[in-house]
């Protein structure tokens, strides 16, 4: 079933349903609610609870935790007591999470641990996965746009080791028999990652909160404490492939893994991306893949060069991988980051993520 079809479904049937059991007539944001979570599907990737304890207290279902953090994510709330108290006055919120009175909504605790086990158990990506292969995968992607974004976060920055000083030694061509240690990891890593299984080069990448630095569009260099979340979108702006790493890692170091992991996931024509991307051996990896890379170039000091405007036309497509950066921090939670540790804060990335896959599709349709 395509997406104009459940679509179809949800208005006739399902919302009519709804107000039918409720008794009250659906907000147009209470109808966008309904319609994301009917579209996630959460739900589905969430196991049932297991039997009672004898004697003991039954245990609250994750099922319905699970759609209520793609509600905060959807109404974009900064934090989960502001989500519990919305759950506890509003009945029509409440029936739609899965909840039957206010006294059935857990304690701020209870969605902490649920938060911290859906973490442990990737459900975020396990989710976005399967949206993408029943909504995207069957169709031809003309170009996937790359593109990195700061996460701030509320925790205190790995310190890193200091690096051993090297040798001094004289300026100039070294002496006869002189050995100089060139070694640089970052340059070492992208040799590495074209020979390696898309999930083992992304295991080795640094993702423990850090400062991360970058120049924005102005030219002033701005500096975060935090993540950095990598995002592959197509040109409807669906994110097909995110990943979250240290914020100070250089965008480039992602770009292999990313684009076999893309790959594998839909078929695609063209690879998009800017300028920190410029690397031969990028370009040799999208080529592989069958794609065509348009990286914008990198003079490093030197002159410009100048596209043909055929290619300056398809490189503005990479507009879309902008567009969904700004609507996840603005729309879906992705400025208010409140938990701690990597796996943690990218589920809180991916809740928001599932929520903005589909709104984006239900913005096509309707």
């Amino acid at each position: 079933m395509n997406i104009a079809q459940i679509w179809g479904h949800i208005q006739a049937r399902l919302f009519p349903h709804l107000e039918e059991c409720l008794a009250v007539e659906l907000t147009a944001k209470q109808r966008r609610v309904v319609a994301i979570l009917e579209i996630v599907r959460i739900e589905e990737h969430v196991p049932l609870p297991p039997r009672r304890p004898r004697g003991g207290r039954p245990p609250h279902d994750r099922r319905c935790l699970a759609r209520a953090f793609v509600i905060k994510a959807a109404y974009n709330l900064p934090q989960t007591n502001m989500l519990i108290d919305w759950l506890r006055s509003d009945a029509t919120l409440r029936a739609i999470c899965g909840y039957q009175d206010a006294c059935a909504v857990p304690s701020e605790s209870v969605f902490s641990r649920a938060f911290a086990e859906f973490a442990a158990d990737a459900l975020g990506n396990a989710v976005h996965e399967a949206m993408v292969k029943s909504y995207v995968s069957a169709h031809l992607v003309g170009h996937i746009s790359r593109d990195a974004t700061a996460i701030e976060a509320r925790e205190k920055p790995l310190k890193k080791p200091a690096k051993p000083a090297k040798p001094k030694r004289r300026r100039g061509r070294p002496r006869k028999g002189e050995v100089v240690d060139k070694s640089d990891q970052s340059a070492s890593r992208l040799p590495k990652q074209l020979h390696q299984d898309p999930q083992e080069a992304l295991s080795e990448l640094p993702v423990a909160c850090d400062v991360g630095t970058k120049r924005n569009a102005k030219g002033h260099t701005t500096s975060w404490i935090g993540y950095k979340a990598h995002i592959d979108a197509n040109d409807a702006g669906l994110p097909i492939t995110v990943v979250t790493t240290s914020a100070s890692l250089h965008d480039s170091q992602v770009a292999i893994p990313m684009e076999k992991l893309t790959g594998q996931r839909v078929t695609s024509l063209y690879a998009l991306m800017d300028s920190a991307y410029d690397a031969k051996l990028i370009r040799q990896c999208c080529y592989a893949l069958g794609h065509v890379p348009i990286i914008d170039h990198n003079a490093r000091g030197g002159p410009q060069r100048e596209w043909d405007p055929a290619t300056a036309r398809r490189y503005d497509e990479r507009t879309s991988v902008e567009r969904v950066n700004s609507r996840l921090k603005d729309q879906f939670g992705g400025r208010h980051v409140r938990v701690r540790g990597h796996d943690k804060v990218h589920l809180h990335i991916m809740f928001g993520i599932v929520a903005l896959f589909a709104d984006q599709l239900l913005q096509l349709v309707t």
